[in-house]
């Protein structure tokens, strides 16, 4: 009898695994492909070793401006494919020797009932196994939609999944969907050289995220050769001249672009790995997810939920905050899930990432926030690293009310992110944030001054 079988091993499953273990319970982890999930073996971490890739092929291109002469290289993206692949087979490994250390039996299969306290097992070589558990916990993920183009299942339209394991990067390429996973896979394939059409149905691409931000991040984009087309739907994709072409409305006008691949990046929906859900009395909605508490119970007693397959914010690190929760409420606690600062991080060419509230939603809310903004082209060492493109922007219930957001645009921006997320998590005022004493010359002292200019006292901005 285990105290806990986790069903799927990735940000959610694998991490809840270890912390029960930690917590001294008997644990079983049941996984079908391999530990790690989307995220680490098919999603963050293979995108951001090609990211990372792109972005030194951009700095070695500007070496001239630091007094290197750099001639005749050259980027073999094969090989940069083969490093990714490294990455990622390092993290799994360092993933499976965790569990190992911790003594998480790893059942290598598929589960498919995970009802009255058993969770039955098609085992990966053939057999079958039923894990009897006090408590289980689902962590099945989730998986890219397709949406019901004509023409998108023929080869040479693929998803996320499969860009990842191309061997050169496309000439022309159009990617459906102005998301995370679309903006993050067109400035790849943008650095590397490929011409780029992103045609989204909203408004604006990066639905969320800060409106400003975003607009400030177009130009940024287009100079990578990126085009974005939005309030635009797909109406078909068809085969033409050996190639691919995406016929799409954008108000009255019917338009065409041509492409040697078609990315469809449309969003991902929560994949409950074949489990009769029915039968164990857990409520669910096919495109929502499975329904739970704030303590990630689900609606039959004993079985928990965490990560993708419960909807809301598709991140790694909120599913692991939710497994965290899940596994103490599982060995008796009494924890809430609290998604008030939960930072929101885009890699693109440069990086965008937000927490907390955008100017829109603070406004929405009739807070008249205070807005604060500097620029990184005023930041010594921005200057000095040569990469000075965005900027911080604070967003304050007032001169003296709490931060409600931080928005950060600019490289680096995903890690300088998380000292906003802390002042949202702690409802820190600006005042806090700028008599803290940075450390100079940094990046994060950007941050320091547009909490200066919350209060009207910028050091290094004058007054407009």
């Amino acid at each position: 009898m285990f105290d806990l079988v986790v069903v799927g091993g990735g940000p959610a499953g694998y991490v809840a695994a270890l912390h029960a273990a930690q917590k001294g319970a008997a644990v079983a982890l049941v996984e079908e492909k391999r530990v790690g999930g989307t995220c680490l073996n098919s999603g963050c971490i293979p995108t951001k070793a090609l990211l990372a890739g792109a972005e030194l092929w951009l700095r070695i291109k500007n070496a001239s401006d630091f007094g290197i002469e750099v001639k005749d290289v050259t980027f073999d993206y094969g090989k940069a494919v083969e490093r990714k692949d490294r990455v990622v087979q390092r993290l799994v490994d360092g993933v499976e020797r965790l569990l190992r250390g911790r003594r998480v039996e790893l059942v290598l299969g598929r589960a498919s009932s995970v009802a009255g306290g058993k969770v039955e097992v098609s085992l990966r070589d053939g057999g079958q196994c039923t894990l009897e558990a006090k408590n289980i916990l689902l962590a099945t993920g989730s998986r890219p939609v397709k949406p019901p183009i004509p023409g998108v299942e023929q080869a040479g339209v693929i998803t996320s999944e499969e860009a990842l394991d191309l061997t050169e990067p496309p000439s022309r390429a159009v990617i459906i969907g102005g998301g995370v996973i679309g903006l993050e896979m067109a400035s790849l394939f943008g650095a590397l050289g490929s011409t780029v059409t992103v045609v989204e149905m909203l408004s604006q691409v990066l639905q969320g995220m800060d409106a400003e931000m975003v607009r400030r991040l177009r130009p940024s984009l287009r100079r990578l050769g990126i085009e974005l087309v939005t309030g635009a739907v797909v109406d078909c994709i068809e085969e033409r001249d050996g190639g691919k072409v995406v016929q799409y409305k954008k108000g009255q006008q019917t338009l065409e672009v041509a492409a040697d691949l078609v990315l469809v990046a449309a969003g991902r929906a929560p994949d409950f790995g074949g489990l009769n859900l029915e039968e164990a009395g857990v409520q669910y909605d096919p495109r929502h997810g499975i329904r739970v508490d704030r303590g990630m119970r689900t609606s039959a007693p004993g079985i928990f939920a965490a990560g993708d397959v419960v909807g809301g914010p598709l991140l790694a690190h909120v599913a692991s905050a939710e497994a965290l929760v899940a596994v103490e409420n599982a060995l008796g606690g009494d924890e809430e899930m609290d998604y008030r600062a939960v930072p929101a991080c885009v890699y693109t060419l440069p990086e965008l990432a937000g927490v907390g509230d955008t100017e829109e939603e603070a406004r929405a809310k009739g807070l008249n926030p205070v807005v604060s903004k500097f620029a990184f082209s005023a930041n010594g060492r921005a200057v000095a690293g040569g990469e000075t493109e965005g900027l911080v922007k604070i967003i304050s219930a007032g001169v003296d009310g709490p931060v409600l957001g931080v928005h950060i645009l600019g490289a680096h921006g995903t890690e300088l992110i998380h000292e906003g997320a802390l002042a949202v998590n702690l409802g820190l005022k600006a005042r806090d944030l700028a008599r803290t004493i940075h450390a100079h010359p940094t990046r994060a002292e950007a941050l320091m001054e547009a909490a200066h200019g919350v209060l009207g006292e910028p050091i290094h901005m004058l007054k407009g």
